[in-house]
């Protein structure tokens, strides 16, 4: 990684937003790309996360009410330790997109745990039926230990929407973690019949180059390990 290589990329996504301004994607890598313009030897770190920052603010003025850019600039904001601005970044994008499951999902996933309780109430009254929403209910049950009701949520979350990976990823992390053989087959043959294609996590093991032509088993137990992975680093 050089100073070429980082200017070459960045022209790349200039030409790109300059055809399709609506592109999300484009917005978020041309900001992650910013964000880790030390490791370039451009720049010092909190350089890059202000160039980050102003892009995603360029990106919501030019696509309004888009959850997924909210979504990128509070993780930002998470990444480089601004916690209180995250926080305010999360209530202004739920002013502006308050029925979006995954603005709704992250805000319970994230809240400390005094305030979970609220935020899953609130969240299942704005979207109900939002598998993303049931799942973040789901995984708070799971927390508590109460296993039972995090099984009945996490089958209600994967019947709302069988092709949502991350549903079935996170359940099965939570059989692996704490529940029987049987559970974790059963789990696991229900993903592979209803062969998911959908998901954050989920997109980010089975499009990653490497793993494309694995099995939906094999993407499965991938993505469940990631999220165990996680909840121990947390832990």
């Amino acid at each position: 990684k050089d100073q070429i290589h980082l200017d070459r990329t960045r022209k790349f996504y200039q030409r790109g937003l300059q055809n399709c301004p609506n592109s999300v994607v484009l917005w978020c890598l041309a900001s992650q790309l910013e964000e880790r313009v030390a490791e370039y030897r451009s720049g010092s770190t909190n350089a890059g996360v202000t160039k980050a920052r102003s892009l995603l603010e360029l990106a919501r003025l030019k696509n309004a009410k888009n959850p997924e850019l909210w979504l990128e600039a509070i993780r930002l904001e998470r990444r480089a330790g601004n916690e209180k601005l995250a926080v305010s970044l999360m209530a202004r994008a739920l002013q502006e997109c308050p029925t979006s499951g995954l603005l709704l999902a992250e805000n319970i996933s994230t809240s400390p745990r005094v305030e979970q309780k609220s935020k899953s109430a609130d969240a299942i009254k704005r979207r109900p039926d939002d598998p993303r929403v049931i799942a973040a209910v789901a995984a708070l049950f799971a927390s508590e230990r109460k296993h039972d009701k995090a099984r009945k949520w996490y089958e209600r979350a994967v019947k709302l929407d069988p092709d949502v990976g991350d549903s079935w990823a996170k359940w099965y992390a939570f059989e692996l973690d704490a529940g029987k053989k049987e559970g974790r087959e059963d789990v696991k043959q229900r993903c592979i019949a209803a062969e998911p294609k959908h998901g954050e996590l989920w997109c980010s093991v089975s499009k990653a180059m490497p793993d494309r032509r694995k099995s939906t088993a094999e993407h499965l137990e991938a993505a469940a390990q990631n999220i165990l992975a996680t909840m121990q680093k947390l832990n």
